[in-house]
């Protein structure tokens, strides 16, 4: 998404302003070309060789130097620039930013940009808090600047609350997000997608659960996919350890009545529907009320069957183009033709959990693509980001 963009990087002075080095690392690692503009606060926190050396250009910082005799230095900036993203954003700035001031090059520069704008503020709780800053960020929001806000957590003062500078692989996620949902050329624009991940927890008593190994990193990197395909993308999620990606919308669900239950009341309207997640096939038959103690003889749990969510979504399929998996451990392609046929799925994502490097927990995945009617295409072991790019491709030719 980044990939040839022109990112003109605004610096201004905080504590945060040594984060911007790394967000400068990370959006040249996502392909995009970078300049930054420092303010004379950023550099007495980060020196501009520092930006210098990582951009491989020269950093703006004043407001009448000209680096190109016959280029007025702040409009040729504002002209080159495709997005411009303000990281860390003191109060100060976002002050000037709002009302039109431009008193330095930063400000002079922003003025004159007609590119989509970023704003990731960064700054003291009670800062953020004051009214004439919320009237700043409401401002910059009605004039179309997207705010990336601060989150909560441990400030330069010592003290938590609200304001600490995103980190950089947030920040850019965020801006990527945002210009998915805006580019109408992308395959999926305006289309729901919905995705299922990790494993879902059927509860034993109120300390205890029966789950799986699902990490639920799969049906994440797809719900990022589909995300930088332009869909509008609902994550339905079991718990994880994983950070929900930046313009997903996103289901908290714990056992596989509450992941079905989300699922049908969102159905109706997708486009399509990647049941990533590890669903338990069954549950205890009863919750006890209070901790099952331990006794002197064995405990017999009696378990029973859970609904078929796949099954049940393949007979109410009507424009959804339905993508179920299949972790196996032995017979993978047997077991996964069979589930394709049975569940009246569109496709099967089948893959040996058992295999190194493969399935559940690791950041790789090697599976096989099961279609009605259409030879196994098998995908190499590689990222689940890349193999979540080549599942829905391989959807997108159908549809």
């Amino acid at each position: 998404m980044l990939t040839g963009k022109h990112v003109a990087l605004y610096v201004s002075g905080g504590i945060a302003a040594y984060k911007a080095a790394y967000l400068v690392r990370e959006l040249i690692r996502q392909g995009a070309t970078v300049r930054v503009v420092e303010t004379e606060g950023a550099q007495a926190f980060v020196t501009p060789l520092t930006f210098q050396t990582l951009s491989k250009h020269a950093v703006y910082t004043d407001r009448f130097a000209q680096l190109v005799p016959d280029q007025v230095a702040h409009v040729e900036l504002a002209d080159w620039t495709e997005i411009a993203l303000v990281a860390p954003a003191t109060a100060d700035l976002i002050a000037k930013i709002a009302n039109g001031i431009a008193d330095d090059f930063a400000s002079t520069a922003l003025l004159a940009t007609t590119a989509p704008k970023f704003v990731a503020p960064a700054m003291n709780v009670h800062m953020w808090q004051n009214p004439a800053t919320q009237r700043n960020i409401a401002t910059l929001h009605a004039d179309g600047i997207q705010v990336i806000e601060p989150v909560t957590g441990f400030l330069a003062e010592g003290y938590s609350g609200k304001g600490r500078f995103p980190e950089p692989e947030q920040i850019v996620a965020a801006v990527t997000a945002n210009l998915a949902a805006t580019d109408t050329s992308l395959p999926l624009h305006g289309q729901s997608v919905l995705v299922t991940a990790g494993g879902t927890r059927e509860r034993l008593d109120p300390v205890r659960y029966l789950t799986n190994d699902s990490s639920g990193k799969m049906g994440y990197a797809i719900a990022t996919a589909a995300r930088d395909l332009g869909a509008q993308v609902t994550l339905i999620s079991a718990p994880t350890a994983l950070s929900v990606p930046a313009g997903v919308t996103y289901v908290g669900v714990d056992s596989a009545a509450a992941m079905r239950a989300a699922l049908l009341q969102r159905y109706a309207t997708a486009k399509i529907v990647v049941m990533a997640a590890a669903v338990a096939d069954f549950r205890p038959a009863a919750v006890a009320e209070n901790k099952i103690k331990k006794t002197a003889t064995d405990y017999t749990l009696t378990l029973t069957k859970n609904a078929d969510i796949l099954a049940e979504l393949g007979q109410l399929k009507q424009q959804q183009f339905l993508i179920g998996f299949a972790a196996e451990t032995q017979n993978l392609l047997t077991y996964a033709q069979k589930k394709l046929a049975a569940k009246q799925a569109d496709m099967i994502v089948a893959n040996d959990v058992s295999q190194a490097q493969a399935g559940f927990n690791h950041d790789t995945n090697e599976v096989t693509i099961l279609q009605p009617d259409q030879a196994p295409q098998q995908l190499a072991l590689a990222s689940k980001a890349v193999i979540a790019q080549q599942i829905l491709q391989i959807a997108l030719k159908q549809l």
